[in-house]
């Protein structure tokens, strides 16, 4: 035990196991998808919207956003900062989500339903992002 409370003390962790899972779980979830744009950028140039410039140079972009604020999340000194990161990131690619919406012919293979569920899960990524920018994540109480 002593280990684990050495690593949770070094990373500035916060109280309560549920806010360490929303923050590990953030984490990895965007340095899994950011890996992903790496190995699998056909997905990503699928649903950039065509009137959009550099495709290929945006998905590789946004990529290493992911990872980078996925990994900025568990440095205590930049949590806040990447978590910021991670909205604007989040804003500036909800296009892509708004184009697979409108143009389900394109994504056969996603029902319209889903499409815009797609959507609005986009907010509680939106807040999952934001939720680590705030002091209980930042060595505050709340």
């Amino acid at each position: 035990m002593t280990f684990l409370s050495n690593l949770s003390s070094l990373m500035k962790l916060p109280a309560g196991w549920w806010k360490k899972i929303v923050l590990f779980g953030l984490a990895a979830f965007f340095i899994n998808v950011g890996v992903d744009h790496f190995v699998n950028p056909e997905f990503y140039l699928s649903i950039m919207p065509p009137a959009f410039p550099l495709h290929l140079e945006a998905v590789y972009i946004s990529g290493f956003f992911e990872v980078l604020g996925g990994v900025g999340v568990l440095i205590p000194r930049l949590r806040k900062i990447a978590g910021w990161g991670l909205v604007a990131l989040l804003v500036a690619v909800y296009p892509a989500n708004i184009y697979m919406a409108i143009t389900p012919e394109a994504f056969p293979e996603a029902s319209v339903a889903l499409l815009y569920v797609r959507l609005a899960f986009q907010f509680l990524f939106f807040y999952w992002a934001f939720s680590v920018t705030r002091p209980a994540y930042n060595g505050g109480d709340n």
